[in-house]
């Protein structure tokens, strides 16, 4: 629900913080004052489109704040505020959106940075701005299924579990035609396979392969620099090459440690590290020596292995840039081959798993249309009650249900809504016959039904619901407005004083003149205040006793008048 709107800057708006409470909430004032740029205000919260034309003049942004309670009805919005990391444990959210005149637009949602996209989706949760955009919606045959697959929660869960195996339906399908279409080309792909596979089988690669080789043939490219590093460095140890060696001159010092620790005890250490060296070193001596002994140059050998390298580099620029990714293409090649070849079982599986899916999607169906021809019957009736009760005695009303011969995302069924506003004439689609006024009552006769079943969204706004309509239909039209306030929170701009009587808070919206800037100011009416600007609106500027009177009788009727619908909710 709506607790606050606070504005600043936004056109004519100065700086406005209005209350709101539950039930009808009233906006009343003179032409002009402003009472559409507040529900446009509200609209920037919600996620409508705003630009820097709005701004007031002379400012250099604008702002609106919402504060909004939220119940543990609104799971939905829970769950996608969990989604979007965005924390509301304290049932209470704030939304904040500024814009620039430079055109940036921020969003706030309880302190966290959100898109305009985001910020449309979580206002879709809160409030349900009922306009002329609306009316027309209601032309259009998705939104007529749409409110009828709603009305009834057992509708609602058919529909899931239709959706659910009609997707299920329709990718074992696409699997199908798939394989099908694969199957045009399986010919001339067969030979491709087998041939990659021959090829990669013949070359007998082993993993790793290619990583031996090239350390081998880098070895043996380099034979002869390696036998002299080894004559080398073995010369250098043992000595064989004349000299003093480094094992000959570590022998001698070894001696005179050894000579030494006789008489002092003290390069004990020294002399450990010296017998240890001694040792290792004498091993890599023996290493380098064998080595030496083993190593020999082979072109033969050498030869062979380039040629092997060769190989491998042509399928590794075919296949893969290893050996690893040349057997990994194999196994790929050798899967799809496998497939190929069962290609008659899987289509035959799928064939029988594409049949049992629809049977069951046919029974889902079923299903959904036995609901939805029941949820019609009792929807058009309430929808003709609440048009009776609109000032519409000869209107005809009807929800049709009709085969589409095929299955569809949404079922198997075409929905349309049928009217006649008149004795003797045809029921007709709603969008060829309904005219402006007759489609504005009945968008409300369908919220006032809707209303006392769907609490997703616990505020209404109700804008230019008056256009057009006077006397009696007035009357009926606040009354069905009262009605749906029994179950949501409603906000209703109003030049009637039909209307304006039934309201649980009135607000009064002025404009006036400061530093020669247009101000507007919003506030609530007393109960005598409301009865002065009932009479107001009823008979214009020149108030009587008169007009006072049967505005306190109006707000007198009014009271009576909810006080039934109360218990009736």
């Amino acid at each position: 629900m709506l607790k606050t709107l606070t504005v600043w800057n936004f056109a004519l708006l100065e700086h406005v913080q209005v209350e709101f409470g539950p039930g009808l909430n009233i906006l009343t004032g003179e032409t002009g004052a402003g009472k559409s740029i507040l529900i446009d205000s509200l609209g920037a919260v919600l996620g409508h489109r705003v630009s820097a034309d709005n701004i007031r003049s002379g400012c250099d942004w604008l702002r609106v704040e919402a504060v909004f309670s939220l119940d543990e009805e609104s799971l939905g919005l829970h769950e996608f505020l969990t989604q979007q990391a965005i924390d509301d444990s304290e049932n209470m959210l704030i939304v904040t959106r500024q814009v620039t005149r430079n055109g940036r637009s921020t969003a706030l949602v309880n302190g966290c940075h959100v898109t305009l996209a985001t910020l449309k989706r979580i206002g879709s949760f809160l409030v349900d701005i009922h306009g002329q955009n609306e009316n027309l919606a209601l032309l259009k045959e998705e939104s007529q299924l749409h409110l009828l697959d709603t009305y009834d929660p057992d509708l609602s869960e058919a529909l899931a579990a239709y959706e659910c195996a009609y997707r299920a339906w329709v990718e074992q399908k696409k699997c199908y035609e798939e394989k099908q279409q694969a199957s045009r080309e399986y010919a001339q792909r067969l030979d491709m396979l087998h041939w990659q596979d021959k090829e990669i089988t013949d070359a007998g690669l082993r993993e790793g392969e290619d990583e031996e080789l090239e350390a081998e043939i880098r070895k043996l490219s380099h034979a002869e620099k390696i036998v002299g590093f080894v004559e080398e460095s073995y010369n250098l140890l043992d000595g064989s090459g004349g000299g003093l060696s480094v094992l000959a001159a570590l022998s001698q010092v070894r001696k005179d440690l050894g000579d030494m620790s006789r008489f002092d005890q003290s390069l004990a250490n020294a002399q450990k590290i010296v017998e240890e060296a001694f040792v290792s070193l004498q091993e890599a001596a023996y290493e380098l020596r064998d080595y030496g002994e083993n190593m020999e140059f082979r072109p033969e050998r050498l030869d062979k292995l380039q040629q092997r390298m060769d190989l491998i580099y042509r399928l590794c620029k075919k296949y893969g840039a290893t050996v690893s990714d040349v057997l990994a293409h194999q196994q790929k090649v050798q899967q799809e081959l496998l497939e190929i070849e069962n290609y008659d079982d899987d289509i035959a599986a799928l064939e029988k798993k594409i049949a049992a899916l629809e049977a069951e999607l046919s029974r889902k169906a079923k299903r959904l249309t036995e609901l939805r021809e029941a949820a019609a019957r009792d929807l058009s009736a309430a929808i003709h009650a609440q048009l009776l009760e609109l000032g519409m005695p000869q209107a005809r009303f009807y929800i049709a249900v009709t085969p589409a011969g095929q299955y569809g995302p949404h079922g198997s069924d075409e929905v349309a809504m049928y009217f006649s506003a008149n004795a003797g004439e045809q029921e007709k689609p709603l969008q060829k016959v309904a005219s402006g006024g007759e489609l504005s009552r009945i968008a409300l006769a369908i919220k006032t039904v809707a209303s006392s079943r769907d609490s997703s969204v616990p505020s209404m706004v109700f804008d230019e619901i008056d256009t057009g309509i006077g006397g009696r239909t007035a009357q009926m039209v606040a009354e069905r407005i009262a009605l749906v306030a029994q179950y949501k929170q409603v906000l209703c701009i109003t030049h009637l004083p039909q209307i304006a009587c039934m309201a649980d808070e009135h607000l009064y919206i002025s404009k006036g003149i400061e530093d020669n800037h247009a101000v507007t100011q919003v506030r609530p009416l007393s109960e005598r205040e409301q009865i002065s600007e009932i009479a107001r609106m009823a008979s214009g500027a020149d108030m009587t006793t008169a007009s006072i009177d049967n505005a306190r009788e109006m707000v007198l009727h009014a009271k009576l008048k909810k006080e039934s619908f109360r218990q009736q909710a």
